[in-house]
């Protein structure tokens, strides 16, 4: 199974979790919590994903961990279900969809932008109006300027890609010519 499978059901399900419970700033600050320990400790991140290393031994680990942290039941039960299903080594990947989880219970979707050259204020408003038209929900967008596109920009809403950059246009030109 994809590590991002993996993430988009763990998160959806501690999602229904933390809005039924009301934790949802509680556990989401502690999930980012235990991403920044994992990330910044690669040696955590080996004892895990040792298969060498017994199982009773890693929740002797955790629940040190926990014991020193002291994080809200939810997140703390939430740590011991990724452990006894080999999971915690993707605490990374399900916090950052975990975000995405809640926004689009909301009723948010995240989009990013990227152009050329960095967009002027009223063109950034008709990108977000236009997008909100579109997806029929409320639009984060994040804007990022990469000048190998040339020109047009790069639309990206979950995982669709809408590319009306001019170097996309060169190319599929040149492979045209190319192709006779």
């Amino acid at each position: 199974m994809s590590t991002e499978t993996v993430a988009r059901r763990y998160s959806a399900a501690l999602a229904d979790v933390v809005l039924q419970t009301g934790d949802v700033d509680t556990v989401k600050a502690e999930l980012a919590g235990w991403h920044q320990i994992f990330d910044e400790n690669p040696d955590l991140t080996n004892v895990f994903s040792n298969p060498a290393i017994s199982h009773v031994n890693k929740e002797k680990l955790l629940e040190e961990l926990l014991a020193k942290s002291q994080p809200s039941k939810t997140t703390a039960n939430f740590l011991r279900i990724l452990l006894r299903n080999d999971r915690i080594n993707e605490i990374g990947e399900i916090h950052n969809r975990f975000a995405s989880v809640l926004e689009e219970r909301k009723g948010v979707v995240s989009a990013e932008i990227t152009s050329a050259r960095e967009l002027p204020e009223s063109e950034r408003a008709a990108f977000q109006a236009n997008l909100e038209k579109l997806t029929g929900k409320k639009v984060n967008i994040k804007f990022v300027t990469n000048s190998d596109i040339i020109g047009g920009v790069v639309t990206r809403i979950g995982s669709t890609v809408y590319d009306g950059s001019v170097r996309t246009k060169l190319d599929s030109l040149k492979e045209q010519l190319i192709g006779g």
